[in-house]
């Protein structure tokens, strides 16, 4: 079983192939997915924060303890 090993200057030149190939997002469809992530984030946050307040007012009510 033999290892073929590759210079660096074929490895740079593969890599250099390679980003060749790659499809860059525009800049508009980087904006929007920003965008998105941003929103989503902001729901997920409100709906955790809500989701906790619902189990701690639980929590106090049926047991007692808590704030």
């Amino acid at each position: 079983m033999s290892k073929s090993k590759t210079s660096a200057v074929e490895f740079i030149k593969q890599v250099r192939q390679e980003v060749g190939k790659v499809t860059w997002p525009t800049r508009r469809e980087t904006t929007v997915t920003t965008t998105m992530v941003f929103i989503l984030v902001g729901v997920a946050a409100v709906f955790f924060f809500l989701v906790d307040r619902v189990l701690a007012f639980g929590v106090k009510t049926f047991l007692g303890i808590g704030w």
